[in-house]
C-alpha cells in the first residue's frame, strides 16, 4: 500500500488509524508515520473535547476543521503540520 493511501486511511476513523498503524509497522514510512502522529492527536483531542459541554463542543468544531486541513494535506502529498501539530509530532514520536 502506498504511503499516501495509508495516511489517508489513518484520517478516516479510529479503526482506519489502527489499520494504517499495523500496516505501517511492517515497513515504516516517514510520510505515514507523520500523519499517524498527527491524526492520533486530532482523534484524541476530538474525543476529549466532546465530553466538555458547550465550550468543548465549539472547540471540537475547530478540531474538525484541523482534521479536514490535515486530510487535504495528506491527499495532496504534503507533509505539513496543522496548528499544534508540532506538539503531536513530539508527543507521539515513537510511532
Amino acid at each position: 500500500m502506498d504511503a499516501r493511501v495509508k495516511a489517508i486511511v489513518a484520517h478516516l476513523t479510529i479503526v482506519g488509524w489502527i489499520v494504517a498503524l499495523v500496516i505501517n509497522s511492517n515497513e515504516k514510512e516517514e510520510y505515514t508515520s507523520f500523519y499517524l502522529r498527527q491524526t492520533l492527536g486530532i482523534h484524541l483531542a476530538g474525543i476529549v473535547l466532546s465530553w466538555i459541554p458547550v465550550l468543548g463542543w465549539l472547540l471540537a468544531i475547530v478540531v474538525f476543521a484541523f482534521w479536514i486541513i490535515s486530510l487535504v494535506y495528506a491527499v495532496q502529498g504534503d507533509m505539513k503540520t496543522i496548528p499544534f501539530g508540532e506538539h503531536f509530532q513530539r508527543w507521539f514520536n515513537s510511532l
